[in-house]
């Protein structure tokens, strides 16, 4: 065993000061002065990353498989309400991000910091409450266990959409031509049935195992830009497909079902969160002061993607859209190619929305072995959260409805409800007016009642399709 002063240089807690992200691996953080020092702008601006470079990562962390599955959202809330729904939300987060900067840069300046992370944000921002200084840890890691469950709600997202697009190619391998005429179903013609999605989940996690086992993401920056670059190929030819492919007349509902719309809020909320990068991009950039207008630009050409994909996509495939529209394109070489190219653009990531869970509970227990066992000790303990990801996955292998349950249950915090409330307990002694208590009020409640009937609305759902299945699988069985 290590002798016990070595251990402490190592010692961490399981939400330690400096929570990680996703580009700290990529885009390191540069050195220089504190921010109160540096007054939002580091000392040789060649350090940092640039407004265009800010830019790019920023798109690169709100655009994912969220987008693919809005049409489907679309449908839940209708043709008028989907689109005006999603502007909304948009606007919302948005400016709940705004204000998780605006947070970030007076409590940094307060407790004399560089930067902070989401976590010590709330953390700081509870130690401007007498009430709530004594259980102002908490504030910390509730927010980081969000993130942790959103994180890890992802790479289950990621294996669900892998195993279906996955299984679709290879299901119409051998009738797959160069003709991209739509067909009769407007979705692709699953022709020679193979075994279900859940073994092809199975297929795929020996390679995601090895995935995560690499030490450094900066090892996987060039597949990263590779992945990123036939991602947006993939977008721009499923544009280029619905677009041309909308049929008319249009005859479908303006406004959905009432039930349906939680699960539209689940999945919208889903394809929005992208709060758990804006700190760290905004702590690397080296004109910090720059970053609110790369914030407005960037989630505006966001927004705007969700909205065409999302309408558009349902125009064109109307009540037969699937949890991700690559499961509705036609069944040609062109788009069974877009549906691998994204594979593998979302193989890729997955390490990257794995890295943020991995980093905050792996190194307190490897902080508590020896040397020589801290290899196989990280291994194994990523070994078994990618278990963990695949087995839940498993249980639960519906596209639409894991969206928009991790959507509902974790992101509605982290998008909506936290940032008002860390504004109010921020500025609370600042003189906040009525006017802005109420509108916090307001978005919190939203995203509060998103969460519940979202979550409820999903589970229902999980459990009645399971129950269908169940009941098919066993008249199956009795045929035979």
């Amino acid at each position: 065993m290590m002798a016990s002063s070595d251990v402490d240089t190592r010692e961490g807690t399981l939400f330690s000061d400096q929570n990680p992200s996703e580009m700290d691996a990529l885009c390191p953080s540069p050195p220089g002065p504190t921010r109160p020092q540096r007054l939002y702008e580091r000392i040789g601006g060649r350090e940092g990353t640039s407004f265009c470079q800010t830019l790019i990562h920023l798109l690169k962390g709100n655009i994912g498989t969220g987008l693919l599955g809005l049409p489907l959202a679309v449908k839940n809330a209708g043709l008028v309400l989907g689109p005006i729904s999603l502007l909304c939300i948009g606007v919302i987060a948005i400016h709940c991000m705004t204000v998780l900067v605006k947070c970030s840069h007076y409590l940094s300046i307060k407790v004399n910091r560089a930067s902070l992370t989401y976590g010590e944000a709330m953390q700081y921002g509870m130690e401007n409450v007498s009430w709530l200084r004594r259980h102002s840890q908490w504030g910390k890691v509730t927010v980081n266990v969000f993130l942790i469950i959103t994180q890890l709600g992802f790479c289950c997202v990621y294996f669900v959409f892998l195993s279906d697009n996955i299984k679709q190619v290879v299901e119409a391998a051998n009738t797959t031509s160069f003709n991209c005429h739509m067909n009769y179903t407007n979705q692709t013609q699953v022709l020679v049935p193979s075994f279900d999605s859940r073994l092809y989940m199975l297929c795929f996690l020996p390679a995601v195992v090895l995935l995560v086992f690499v030490p450094d993401l900066k090892y996987l920056a060039p597949l990263s830009l590779v992945a990123n670059i036939l991602m947006t190929a993939s977008l721009v030819l499923i544009y280029f497909y619905s677009l041309t492919n909308i049929s008319y007349p249009i005859d479908l509902p303006k406004v959905g079902r009432l039930k349906d719309y939680p699960l539209f809020f689940g999945t919208a909320i889903f394809a929005f969160e992208g709060i758990g990068v804006v700190l760290p991009l905004e702590n690397k950039m080296n004109r910090p002061q720059s970053f609110i207008p790369v914030l407005y630009l960037g989630m505006g050409i966001v927004t705007f993607l969700y909205i065409t994909l999302g309408t558009i996509g349902y125009l064109c495939f109307g009540d037969t859209i699937g949890g991700s529209i690559t499961l509705n394109l036609p069944n040609c070489w062109t788009y069974q190619g877009v549906k691998l190219l994204y594979c593998f653009g979302i193989f890729i990531t997955f390490a990257l929305q794995f890295y943020v869970p991995a980093e905050i509970l792996i190194p307190p227990v490897l902080a508590r072995v020896s040397v020589r066992w801290e290899r196989p000790v990280d291994m194994l303990l990523r070994t078994v959260l990618v278990l963990f990801t695949c087995a839940l996955a498993i249980l639960i292998p519906e596209l639409d409805l894991v969206i928009s349950l991790v959507g509902s249950v974790s992101s509605s915090f982290l998008a909506l409800i936290f940032p008002p409330i860390l504004q109010i307990i921020t500025f609370h002694t600042e003189g906040l007016s009525p006017l802005v208590t109420i509108k916090n009020a307001a978005i919190s409640l939203i995203g509060l009642i998103g969460f519940i009937t979202g979550t409820y609305i999903a589970i229902e759902k999980i459990i009645e399709r399971n129950g269908l299945k169940s009941t098919e699988a066993f008249s199956s069985f009795m045929v035979q």
